[in-house]
């Protein structure tokens, strides 16, 4: 039977595919412990906060955040950084700047929408796809073989480029994949269960097109920067 929790497909019982990536990651060093340090740029996908009108959630942007906040927005800005408080992941909001913090360990279907469109135009194989899921959300299960990547362990799924933006858990729950990468290996995409942005390395024009796109909010990352609260040194340390 499919396992519905994986949006409809059969997770990939043979994870070789990923090895490259589990070969390449360096625990520990950033972005590099996430990505395979194997490309010559990477981006910084900031996810958004929600602002609710009505039974309607609007983005808000994290430089808006921090301009109500008075810190400073810069590429290695961090949520708890630029709100003042680690309170601001998951218990407390800024009403009415933002009242939903972003989403940690999730892409959100708005923002991998459009970001795996980008992607689409820098691979030659957007139909073939593979889907790293995480193993230790606890409310995703299956048999089949992990890939291990890192730290995290994952179940590939195999798909088009456009299963970014699906679901991979059951209802209620939502959950994105937690890393990406076309057959031709033109790129990959990490979103880290701890963190509240999502990583991607690639070619110059491919990042290039990422940081250029209107509807996501990035920056310019390196495979050697650091990750987490530890890496914004520009705004107070939160609380």
């Amino acid at each position: 039977m499919v396992p519905v929790q994986f949006a409809g497909r059969e997770p990939e019982t043979d994870v070789s595919a990923g090895r490259w990536v589990a070969d390449a990651v360096r625990p520990g060093l950033g972005v590099a412990g996430l990505l395979p340090p194997l490309f010559p740029a990477a981006a910084r996908v900031f996810h958004p906060a929600a602002h609710y009108v009505g039974d309607d959630d609007v983005d808000v942007r994290w430089a808006e955040v921090a301009a109500a906040n008075g810190t400073t927005a810069h590429p290695l800005m961090e949520w708890g950084g630029i709100t003042g408080s680690l309170d601001f992941y998951e218990e407390a909001d800024q009403s009415p700047v933002w009242e939903g913090a972003p989403a940690r360990g999730h892409l959100p279907e708005q923002v991998a929408g459009p970001l795996a469109e980008v992607l689409a135009r820098h691979t030659q194989t957007p139909d073939d796809c593979f889907f790293g899921v995480w193993d230790g959300f606890g409310f995703i299960t299956a048999p089949q073989p992990r890939l291990t990547a890192g730290a995290r362990s994952f179940w590939l799924v195999r798909g088009p480029v456009t299963l970014a933006a699906a679901n991979m858990a059951a209802e209620p729950w939502e959950q994105g994949a937690s890393l990406w990468w076309p057959a031709d290996r033109a790129w990959c995409v990490a979103t880290d269960v701890e963190l509240v942005s999502t990583y991607l390395v690639g070619s110059a024009a491919c990042v290039a097109d990422v940081l250029g796109d209107p509807r996501l909010e990035t920056a310019a990352a390196s495979a050697t920067q650091p990750v987490g609260d530890e890496a914004d040194t520009v705004n107070p340390p939160p609380d």
